[in-house]
This record gives structure tokens, sequence and C-alpha cells, in this order.
């Protein structure tokens, strides 16, 4: 448990960075939709699917992930909300790859040390 302790701290650190450094507000609603569906997207496609379980091609995945992500930026143009942006992409691609790490990291600690060897 001490490397999911350490990537959810430093995830939680770069995170602030990272806001700090686009000026984004991480708890406007809107930021959090983005934030919570590339974080999940991430942990639940790659982290789990891709890397730890490979269940699924990184091909497929990363064409399911493209899709989501395109499904979510067409939502929201329908809705007159702007995030066509470098800083709110660089922020996604962050949220993903955090989300991937953890997602394998929390599956290697949880299953793998139930297993008797």
């Amino acid at each position: 448990m001490k490397l999911v302790s350490i990537v959810i701290i430093a995830g939680l650190i770069l995170l602030y960075f990272i806001d700090s450094a686009f000026k984004l507000n991480p708890f406007n609603s809107e930021m959090l939709i983005h934030s919570g569906l590339r974080f999940l997207t991430g942990f639940l496609v790659l982290g789990i699917g891709v890397f730890y379980a490979h269940q699924i091609s990184l091909k497929f995945a990363v064409c399911l992930v493209l899709a989501l992500a395109l499904a979510d930026d067409i939502w929201d143009y329908t809705r007159d909300i702007n995030s066509f942006n470098f800083e709110i992409m660089l922020h996604s691609i962050y949220m993903m790859l955090w989300g991937a790490v953890m997602g394998y990291v929390l599956m290697k600690q949880w299953l793998d040390g139930r297993r008797p060897e």
C-alpha cells in the first residue's frame, strides 16, 4: 500500500502544479467532470484493461480513450463550453496517465498481494 500512497500523493502534487501553471480551477464543476472522466478512463481502460490484465489491446484502448474524450468534447461544444485549448488538453493527458498508473499500481498491489507464491 506504500506504493499506492506514493502514487496518489505524487499525482496530487503534480496536479496542483499543473493547475497552478495553467491557472485552472480544479473545483469548477466542468473541470471536475473532465478530470474525473479522464482519470477513470485511464484507470479502467489503460491501467487495468491494458497494462495489468492484458485483456484489451493497446490499439483498441487508444481508440476507445480517444472516442470517449471526443464524445466529452462534443458534448461540451453542444453546451457552448470551449475546452479546445492547449492547457486543457495537457491537463487531460496528465489525468489519463495518472489514472493509468494508479490503476496498474492498485491492481498490482491488491491482486498480486493476495496470490500465494
